[in-house]
């Protein structure tokens, strides 16, 4: 039997790309991958969903691939640039197709599948970007791109005959209809609507990020996934708070606290948790105050004259503290 390797986001165009193959009987391994800017399974973003669902209901099998570090690495310096905001596009999908074809070789498949339809993505998806990407990953003709493929020169699986060439498609540019039109025949009837769901090309998370990245070129893991949440304010060149909006976020914030960092939060009345880092000169008397008077700036005593916070982490205690006034901790806001 024929197999193949298809990259699946969850959104429509990868999920109509595999169901195009299965309706030509092809064995299908989906691969969807895990990165740290929103893209992928584990997003609520339109290009993320549990492909496990898709998986079960239409009858494939799913792998999931981590790229880590050598993904962020690529966002900090892209071969091929990044796009209008910091998304590498060119780059994040030579290393994917790398990783699909280690797998496609793993399990004996024949060829790779993407979702990608001609003019869709400026960057990435113009005519002359699908040679140069399948070049550099190692996988020339060996990708076949079911929603735009007669539109493209055949690839191996088409010339070989693995794949018949008729039923698939010649989509091009940025309008959705002829993918809506081919999931209503295809039974495919909950996907999410069209929408960026990268997080680098987000103009307020990539200026977030740019801003990260300028004051700490080796931030950390735990540093990148704090940019999804909260208000950020840069005390020093060295030194960031983060503070919840939310219970949400407070949680989450509270998951990130290691013995590098210090939380704060107001006692006895409800609060915002804040997570402050200082790698280069260490967490001092001066920066606890201000990280405390910002916390009670959002806190429910924000209107007290003297509100005490309890700060835990790298170090421990309590300090009471005149909340900051909004111009005060407006200026150390990291603006949006």
């Amino acid at each position: 039997m024929t197999k193949a390797v298809a990259l699946l986001s969850g959104g429509l165009d990868s999920t109509l790309a595999v169901l195009v193959l299965l309706r030509q009987g092809i064995e299908i391994t989906a691969v969807t991958f895990q990165t740290y800017f929103g893209c992928d399974a584990s997003s609520v973003s339109s290009c993320g969903r549990p492909t496990f669902d898709l998986a079960a209901k239409f009858g494939f099998d799913v792998e999931t691939i981590t790229l880590g570090e050598s993904f962020i690495d690529i966002v900090k310096n892209p071969r091929h640039g990044h796009g209008k905001n910091m998304n590498p596009c060119i780059d994040c999908r030579i290393l994917m197709l790398k990783e699909a074809l280690t797998l496609m070789r793993s399990i004996g498949a024949d060829f790779l599948v993407t979702g990608e339809v001609l003019g869709q993505r400026p960057m990435s998806q113009r005519r002359e970007c699908f040679p140069l990407i399948d070049r550099d990953a190692g996988v020339a003709g060996l990708v076949l791109r079911p929603l735009c493929a007669k539109l493209l020169k055949p690839t191996i699986a088409e010339e070989n005959g693995l794949v018949d060439r008729a039923q698939l498609y010649a989509m091009n540019g940025r309008t959705r209809k002829p993918q809506m039109a081919l999931a209503e025949e295809l039974g495919l009837t909950d996907y999410p609507a069209p929408a960026g769901g990268c997080l680098l090309t987000d103009p307020i998370y990539s200026h977030r990020l740019k801003e990260l990245l300028k004051h700490d070129p080796d931030a950390s893991i735990r540093d990148i996934s704090l940019l999804q949440i909260g208000r950020h304010f840069r005390l020093t060149p060295t030194c960031k708070a983060v503070v919840g909006r939310n219970e949400a976020e407070n949680e989450k914030i509270e998951l990130l606290i290691d013995n590098d960092s210090v939380a704060f939060a107001v006692t006895e009345v409800g609060s915002p948790t804040t997570i402050l880092m200082d790698k280069a000169n260490g967490v001092t008397s001066e920066l606890i105050r201000l990280t405390a008077s910002i916390t009670a700036r959002y806190s429910k005593a924000k209107r007290e004259k003297e509100v005490e916070v309890a700060y835990w982490g790298k170090i421990s205690g309590k300090i009471t503290v005149t909340p900051a006034d909004p111009v005060t901790a407006e200026s150390f806001r990291i603006k949006e």
